[in-house]
């Protein structure tokens, strides 16, 4: 499985980003895709979470201005981040986990929050 996160940049507080995360190789028996960031000297945290059975999980700091969804045709999944704060300021990674259980990960794209 090989991911690629795009989307990510610089803007003001307030604004709206879309990350995108195009999903390719074996995808089949994948059971979740979900959004990490990690800022700098802090752990990596989830922020969203997509399943195969539609349902999703979110962060409680990112609910209500977070959106988690998938595009099977395009087999992408997409963070719409709206009304967007400094502190969302962070790399933010893919993660796709197999029915199996294993784990894949995808190189982060950078999002910028300036006040």
């Amino acid at each position: 499985v090989q991911l690629q996160a795009s989307g990510g940049g610089l803007l003001q507080a307030g604004g709206s980003l879309r990350l995108s995360c195009a999903v390719s190789g074996s995808i089949f028996h994948i059971n979740s895709v979900g959004w990490f960031r990690q800022a700098p000297e802090k752990q990596r945290e989830s922020v969203a979470r997509i399943f195969s059975t539609g349902s999703t999980f979110y962060a409680d700091s990112v609910k209500g201005r977070f959106t988690i969804s998938r595009d099977n045709a395009k087999n992408t999944v997409n963070l719409q981040m709206n009304s967007l704060k400094t502190e969302d300021t962070s790399v933010y990674y893919c993660n796709v986990v197999q029915t199996k259980g294993i784990g894949y990960w995808g190189k982060g794209t950078l999002v910028t929050v300036s006040s």
